[in-house]
């Protein structure tokens, strides 16, 4: 589990995290009980621009100089609130205690033309491995039940 901590007025919260990152994180160097230990913001928002940029010239890749931290915040709104159609799921993960914060963050986007991974399950061990894999159920034809993941 994550938690974490409110700034600016927002509602504290604790987040479930896979074990994959989990020990990503706890690969990380430690210098204090935080996994980003910036002194305050703008220190945080300067590394992460030096990483970003040390990035981009690395891979050679200018697009990767657009992303913004706060593009991550878009993308996880968008992307919580297309799985679940939970605006106030997505209120509670983003720690807002208003629904209009939470609908700047929010990108009402169709999702019609996008590719889908689609998987067959024949037993209920199969069909649980899937959805841990992150797998969302469709319907069931002669007693094999369909799942389908975003690519």
């Amino acid at each position: 589990m994550l938690e974490i901590s409110p700034t600016k007025n927002h509602n504290s919260r604790t987040l479930p995290i896979s074990s994959n990152l989990l020990a990503r994180l706890l690969k990380l160097p430690k210098k204090n009980e935080r996994v980003f230990a910036a002194q305050n913001l703008d220190r945080f928002r300067w590394r992460y621009g030096r990483a970003r940029n040390q990035l981009t010239e690395k891979l050679e890749n200018p697009r990767l100089h657009l992303i913004a931290f706060r593009n991550f915040r878009h993308w996880k709104a968008t992307m919580e609130y297309h799985r679940t159609k939970d605006i106030l799921h997505v209120q509670w993960i983003l720690g807002y205690k208003r629904l209009s914060n939470t609908l700047v963050y929010t990108h009402l986007v169709n999702f019609e033309g996008d590719e889908w991974v689609c998987k067959v399950a024949k037993s209920v061990e199969e069909a649980q491995k899937l959805i841990e894999a992150g797998f969302e159920y469709v319907t069931e034809m002669d007693g094999l039940k369909l799942f389908r993941k975003r690519k």
